[in-house]
């Protein structure tokens, strides 16, 4: 009887060590990032994603950091900083944990460099372009997104970019941080480099 107490303590004790999205100090919000682990997230592809400095950092190949629970309803609030050739993006509602992209999930696109600018930083990919717009590279950031229903709603540095534009094709899923594949070079090889941070991650659920 004591042994199988102690194998119990000890496998509550393993359990409380594993690591969960934490409520901030503001009611409502949780942390998705805890500032010293990637243990809320899964990685796919082959970014080099790494905690350095209580910040999340990657700065080459192409991959995403995926939350391990699904959202339906919520706002989020995450402070990036990136390159001017850097591509990134905050993913929504992702179907598909496995593979993330802008068929399977909504991306709210952080890309100065992008080719066609109409969808770069602040648009959503194939659902909501920006004009004119806004550059993030050089400088601390803060994306503010409202995911209620099938609005969406996109704020940059107190600007908003996309205001309650309506798409209905996704409802719930994951969410998922990205450091992409860049502009092509002569060659039609992609730049896979460029420096992205995020420093905190938040979600408020509606």
């Amino acid at each position: 009887m004591k042994r199988r107490s102690a194998v119990a303590v000890l496998f509550l004790g393993l359990a409380a060590l594993s690591w969960s999205p934490q409520a901030s100090s503001e009611t409502g919000w949780v942390s998705l990032f805890d500032g010293k682990s990637l243990d809320g997230f899964s990685k796919i592809g082959d970014a080099n994603w790494r905690v350095e400095d209580g910040m999340i950092v990657a700065d080459k190949g192409n991959g995403f950091l995926v939350t391990k629970n699904d959202y339906k309803d919520y706002e989020i609030r995450a402070e990036f900083w990136v390159e001017a050739d850097s591509n990134s993006g905050v993913f929504l509602r992702c179907t598909n944990p496995e593979k993330v992209g802008a068929d399977n999930c909504y991306e709210v696109n952080i890309w100065d460099a992008r080719p066609d600018p109409s969808y770069g930083t602040g648009a959503i990919v194939n659902v909501a372009k920006v004009d004119p717009m806004p550059h993030a590279a050089g400088k601390w950031n803060t994306y503010e997104i409202t995911a209620k229903g099938s609005s969406f709603t996109v704020v940059l540095n107190g600007q908003k970019t996309v205001d309650g534009v309506q798409d209905a094709k996704l409802a719930n899923g994951r969410i998922a941080l990205q450091h992409g594949l860049g502009v092509k070079d002569a060659n039609g090889v992609p730049n896979d480099k460029g420096l992205v941070k995020f420093r905190k991650v938040e979600i408020k659920p509606l």
